[in-house]
């Protein structure tokens, strides 16, 4: 914080700040012994009425009273990162929309419209990276009419937490009723160090393939793949499918995907059997796939993981990678009212039976997989 020249906390920060990161200090409302104020820190997406409202890293929005503020100040853009590749949220965004491509997109100015028939939100939503070329409230009019017309609710795709991420638009669209479903966030990481990890043993081979067999997609989470979700998963520039054979024929121990994209190298997919779970399956599989994207080049890592899948997580930073941003699905208000909302389910709209469809990992242990892939 800062301090005049008496000692005394300032508050640096003004309405003409929205937009910027900040942090701020204020009084609590009804303070534990000890703690009278807490800080704030994210982007100040707007300042009316007497009111602040500051976007977090994780996309949670804090709103705090003008009265209650001692002390604030500007902050730079997003912390410097100590280890692991530099990247922009923007290239890290087109990275990954072209790992999971759609089966049909449009283009609204610099938004990009995407359906993929319902298989899993990120097909599914708006990338809006840019300027949709008209004032925002028709730009989302446009977007709920488009996604109605394929008989699917619309989303929006938003990240924040980086330099250049959405705090603004996703404050703007919960002003508008527009409601954040799922979170999850970008880690990424050196590629070399897990290609180095301990190679597999001879019990435990890993085929390497471009398309996803039967018993590939017999241990994928998400049961009765359709045309067009087989599609979205061979979608990408390099794709590459591991798979580690079980005890019986048909049956694999362990599962990932991995799509190679000029220096990075994203995964996904990684399902290991819940009984063979803690034997390095997981790390088996990302080795083999690490390795064959260094040898067409790649030397960066991206994966997605949730905020609450502490397995994976666990994992991952042991391998070096660590989070870049967050990034949410916004549903519209038209699907809230009853509509074909996909609540709890990935998939957009509820599957048979109140099944949980996956790309979101999270439960690990849970369910028929053990699983370290995310939304």
């Amino acid at each position: 914080m800062e301090f005049s020249a008496h000692f005394r906390l300032e508050v640096r920060v003004t309405p003409a700040d929205v937009g910027k990161r900040v942090s701020v200090r204020r009084l609590r409302e009804d303070p534990p012994e000890g703690e009278k104020f807490t800080d704030t820190v994210g982007v100040l997406t707007s300042w009316d009425d007497g009111v602040l409202l500051i976007t977090r890293r994780s996309g949670e929005s804090v709103r705090i009273p003008e009265s209650a503020l001692v002390a604030g100040k500007v902050v730079p853009a997003a912390p410097a990162r100590r280890k692991g590749p530099a990247a922009s949220y923007e290239e890290l965004a087109r990275v990954a929309a072209r790992a999971w491509q759609p089966v049909e997109r449009e283009r609204l100015g610099e938004w990009e419209l995407r359906a993929a028939a319902g298989f899993t939100r990120r097909a599914n939503s708006v990338l809006p990276l840019g300027d949709p070329g008209v004032p925002l409230d028709d730009a989302l009019s446009l977007v709920r009419e488009w996604y109605a017309a394929r008989g699917l609710p619309a989303y929006v795709q938003t990240a924040t937490g980086a330099a250049g991420t959405q705090e603004l638009l996703c404050a703007e669209l919960e002003a508008r009723g527009w409601e954040r479903e799922v979170t999850a966030e970008m880690w990424i990481g050196a590629l070399a160090p897990i290609g180095d990890l301990p190679g597999q043993g001879p019990d435990r081979p890993v085929v390497l393939a471009r398309e996803a067999d039967e018993a590939w997609l017999g241990r994928y989470q998400r049961k009765g793949v359709s045309g067009v979700a087989l599609e979205v998963l061979g979608s990408g520039p390099s794709v590459w499918f591991a798979t580690v054979p079980g005890a019986e024929p048909g049956i694999p121990a362990a599962i990932g995907r991995c799509v190679i994209d000029g220096r990075w190298a994203g995964f996904a997919a990684v399902e290991v059997d819940p009984s063979l779970r803690r034997q390095g399956l997981a790390t088996t599989v990302m080795t083999a796939l690490a390795r064959r994207a260094l040898s067409e080049g790649a030397s960066a890592a991206w994966l997605q993981v949730e905020a609450d899948n502490a397995g994976a997580r666990a994992l991952y930073a042991r391998m070096g990678f660590t989070a870049h941003h967050a990034y949410h699905h916004y549903l519209g208000p038209a699907a809230t009212d009853g509509g074909a909302s996909a609540g709890a389910d990935d998939r957009v709209g509820r599957l048979p039976g109140g099944e949980i469809g996956g790309e979101i990992g999270g439960e690990i242990g849970g369910g028929a997989t053990e699983r370290y892939r995310s939304v």
